[in-house]
């Protein structure tokens, strides 16, 4: 008679119950950054009742408007703009080296007729880059009165051929035009300087140590080529015949208030007009 075997059955081995998670320490939020200075009320740029505030002593690239990021220059740009032109909507408007921001896109959005323009080396003026015109504002390609305004945010600073590009601004200007404008004015009642020129053999000569601000269309920013004072006037006009008045404006209602935040406005006459605003 066979004998069976017998299976011994065992019981599944339970998994252990895992111990519970502890509790995440809690992450603490980043210290908030003081603001040194807060005030409110009409943004030039974005036409909005706005914050305006900074973080950082230096106002003229850290006082911001809340609501569009906008900076002190642009801010005092517009309100000159509006002022002086309120009919800027139905102008020919020229601007050069626009940014993405504040004025710049207040005036692309909003004129009719408007034309930016940047600088890129190697292409031939008057050339397109993405849809973008190429200009060198010392020799533009645009005809002789072409623009009711020219428009540019510390551009001036970067040409090696400041004569003349002020020359070209006026040829293109229409009669009771100008050219409203942004410059750091860092020399301030001490004459001009120039930093850098540029050589017969296309050899960039540096008379100081090279300094270079932000380039919309570069990563190796744009080299300063003048530090200009308050005689820049006599400089433009005697390059190109017209007069320039200077606006400095203080004005927390706007968010206006900054160093070197100057703004020339260069008039070119209407006909039988003095060259006055």
């Amino acid at each position: 008679m066979g004998t069976s075997a017998e299976v011994a059955l065992h019981e599944p081995v339970p998994e252990p119950i895992p111990e519970p998670a502890p509790e995440p320490e809690p992450v603490a939020a980043p210290p908030a950054v003081p603001k040194i200075l807060v005030s409110q009320g009409l943004c030039p740029t974005c036409g909005q009742e706005a914050v305006f505030s900074a973080t950082h002593e230096w106002l003229r690239d850290s006082y911001l408007c809340e609501s569009c990021g906008s900076i002190p220059r642009e801010r005092a740009l517009m309100h000159v703009i509006e002022t002086l032109y309120p009919q800027w909507r139905e102008m020919r408007i020229h601007e050069s080296s626009p940014a993405g921001r504040g004025a710049s896109l207040k005036l692309q959005t909003e004129c009719k007729d408007y034309v930016p323009s940047q600088f890129f080396p190697g292409v031939a003026s008057g050339e397109l880059v993405d849809g973008v015109r190429c200009e060198n504002m010392e020799r533009l390609t645009f005809a002789d009165e072409s623009f009711d305004l020219h428009i540019s945010q510390d551009v001036m600073e970067h040409v090696f051929d400041p004569a003349g590009a002020f020359a070209e601004i006026a040829r293109t200007l229409r009669p009771g035009g100008a050219h409203v404008f942004t410059v750091p004015l860092v020399h301030r009642q001490h004459p001009s300087a120039r930093r850098a020129r540029m050589g017969e053999d296309g050899v960039i000569e540096h008379l100081h140590e090279p300094q270079y601000h932000g380039n919309p269309v570069s990563e190796d920013g744009a080299l300063v080529t003048v530090d200009w004072g308050y005689d820049i006037c006599r400089y433009i006009h005697a390059a190109s015949g017209l007069y320039t008045h200077m606006f400095l404006i203080d004005d927390l209602s706007r968010g206006i208030r900054a160093d070197l935040n100057e703004v020339l406005v260069t008039v070119k006459p209407g006909h039988g007009q003095a060259d006055r605003i």
